[in-house]
């Protein structure tokens, strides 16, 4: 069976999270960069972001995005550099080419759809924008994507400021949409034998998850229920993080039967009355019921809690720091890792999906900048005197 190949022009987060997950797979991703442009860093900005973990261009926020991967640099600002993409796409039979730069650039730099499909038909190209193509100017922050799609409105505590969410949500539902929309154009592709052009907008990638709140509007929504409401849950009452001796801990009454279960617990039995029977009647007390749960939590260790709650199926979970995250046995034992150069063993993210085969485990350290630029060309066909002149030339870095 053919190994699928990306040649994938990306920065930042969005596209190398996409690309990462294909990587771990087991494809070839060969990450494109630009080169030296003479003011800055070369290539991907994130290269130089964190702590130095093997080399100036392999900074800590670098990693984990960009194992398994090669990379190279070309000048696709050039004729030249552009020709010598779409040699690449042929000549290394490229399965999927990916960007996450700005639409405005993709004909300036010789990447659009109709460019690169003329030159291999049966190609699945994939774009991340702010926006999409129809708004070719805009930047694709997350941040900045989280305040235009509601996301700040909808998090923090309901007296607060607008808050970021704590992982960058936007870059990763749009990589992840990369990835199912090319398997489902791989299947096509598969019956038709024909490519095609996927573009996300990290705008409505991010407005589809507003399943909770935005279909509200059209049903006379009261304001309290499209806006912060800190850790509860605007319809089911009790949900909240409670204070314990020792930390906190989350629980969420998605029922009536749950409330009766956890009025049968006898340190909570005082906090039951026939008026909180029902979530209706609960909703009408429930500053009052988050204070009588705190007051009875914030006496007793979180384990201990935790432990009446289990017994009782109640749902709920202590807040773990990131620490504790990676030592849950069913994390810990899914982890991903890589060798740093002198042999290191680095632990990272575990797969979202646990697939068979998958090289997902260990992967090779990210490439330094444009580290496979000469392999890849000489796979080209290009010979090192051609490879030496495009590099004097400007055309390839490395």
């Amino acid at each position: 069976m053919k190994r699928r190949t990306i040649l994938s022009m990306e920065q930042a987060l969005s596209m190398p999270y996409a690309t990462l997950r294909f990587a771990q797979l087991g494809w070839r991703v060969i990450r494109l960069e630009s080169t030296p442009a003479g003011d800055g860093l070369p290539g991907d900005p994130n290269r130089y972001i964190g702590g130095k973990v093997a080399d100036d261009d392999r900074r800590t926020y670098f990693i984990a995005p960009n194992v398994g991967k090669e990379a190279i640099a070309l000048n696709l600002k050039e004729p030249d550099g552009q020709a010598l993409l779409r040699r690449l796409l042929v000549v290394l039979d490229v399965d999927v080419f990916c960007c996450n730069t700005v639409p405005r650039r993709y004909r300036q730099l010789g990447i659009d759809y109709e460019t690169l499909s003329a030159a291999k038909p049966d190609l699945i190209w994939a774009g991340i924008s702010a926006m999409g193509p129809d708004y070719p100017d805009a930047p694709g922050y997350d941040p900045v994507l989280q305040a235009m799609a509601g996301y700040m409105e909808l998090t923090g505590p309901a007296d607060g400021p607008p808050t970021l969410a704590g992982v960058p949500i936007i870059d990763l539902k749009s990589g992840d949409e990369v990835y199912a929309n090319v398997m489902m154009a791989l299947l096509e592709r598969a019956e038709t034998g024909k490519g095609t052009r996927i573009d996300v907008s990290m705008l409505q990638a991010a407005a589809s998850w507003l399943i909770t709140t935005l279909p509200l509007l059209d049903f006379d929504c009261q304001p309290a229920e499209i806006t912060r409401c800190g850790n509860e849950h605007r319809k089911f009452i009790p949900t909240n993080v409670y204070p314990t001796a020792d930390g906190f801990i989350y629980m969420a009454i998605g029922s009536d039967v749950q409330w009766k279960r956890l009025t049968e617990i006898p340190k909570f039995a005082s906090i039951g009355s026939a008026a909180r029977a029902t979530n209706e009647g609960r909703h009408r007390e429930r500053d009052a019921i988050h204070r009588d749960v705190a007051a009875v939590t914030s006496r007793y260790p979180t384990a201990g809690i935790a432990a009446d709650f289990r017994d009782a199926t109640i749902p709920h979970a202590p807040i773990h720091d990131i620490p504790a995250v990676r030592e849950m046995e069913a994390i810990r034992r899914r982890l991903t890792t890589t060798r740093m150069p002198g042999g290191k063993l680095v632990h990272m993210q575990p797969m979202a999906v646990n697939v068979t085969g998958a090289d997902g485990e260990e992967l090779p350290f990210p490439p330094r900048y444009g580290q496979h630029t000469d392999a890849v060309l000489r796979e080209a066909g290009c010979s090192d005197d051609e490879i030496a002149l495009l590099r004097t030339r400007g055309i390839a870095a490395g």
